[in-house]
């Protein structure tokens, strides 16, 4: 795990959490996002929404796309719309952003990985979220898909979003580095 880390990000910020695997990426962004709770410390968050706390604010897009199988692209899309609620935009706009428009009525078990990513990434457009907490955000991304992926995160970072980003990899955006674990 991890101890002793202090840091702040502003609106129209990233920031790059990096370290090894097992140093406590994961669990840094699962804090933040409420799914875990401190054995110490505190996550603060200033400004935002007065009524609503810090996890109901964020998106966490874990490593692993929250799918069900058996649900069309465009179910699975408004299941999430509906489940988190909020401002949303419109589902077929979300997933024409990721290239996934073409694929709306397919069960999401007939997704490529890469696919299923995109599905992903286009929660973060239908419910309206000022923070997005990404795990590994780019993992089964082709190119086109990376690609794609930056400019959906410049778009939301110049709206006045806020990202942090557990990564192994460039982000392709600017981003401030959060390193935390022991240094390879």
């Amino acid at each position: 795990m991890f101890a002793g880390l202090d840091f702040e990000a502003s609106s129209g910020e990233a920031l790059a959490v990096v370290g090894p695997n097992g140093s406590g990426k994961t669990s840094l962004l699962r804090l933040i996002a409420g799914l875990l709770v401190p054995a110490g410390g505190s996550v603060d968050l200033e400004g935002g929404e007065a009524e609503l706390t810090l996890p109901e604010q964020s998106h966490y897009l874990g490593h692993r796309d929250a799918l069900k199988p058996a649900l069309s692209v465009l179910e699975n899309l408004s299941f999430w719309r509906d489940f988190l609620g909020g401002a949303t935009g419109d589902a077929g706009q979300s997933l024409a952003k990721v290239g996934l428009d073409h694929a709306m009525h397919l069960p999401a078990a007939f997704l490529s990985a890469g696919q299923r990513r995109r599905l992903s990434i286009a929660r973060l457009l239908s419910v309206k979220r000022p923070i997005w907490l990404l795990d590994e955000p780019t993992s089964a991304l082709d190119a086109s898909g990376q690609t794609m992926f930056v400019g959906v995160m410049r778009d939301h970072l110049a709206a006045g979003g806020l990202i942090v980003a557990a990564t192994h990899a460039q982000l392709g955006i600017e981003a401030r580095e959060l390193r935390i674990g022991a240094t390879a």
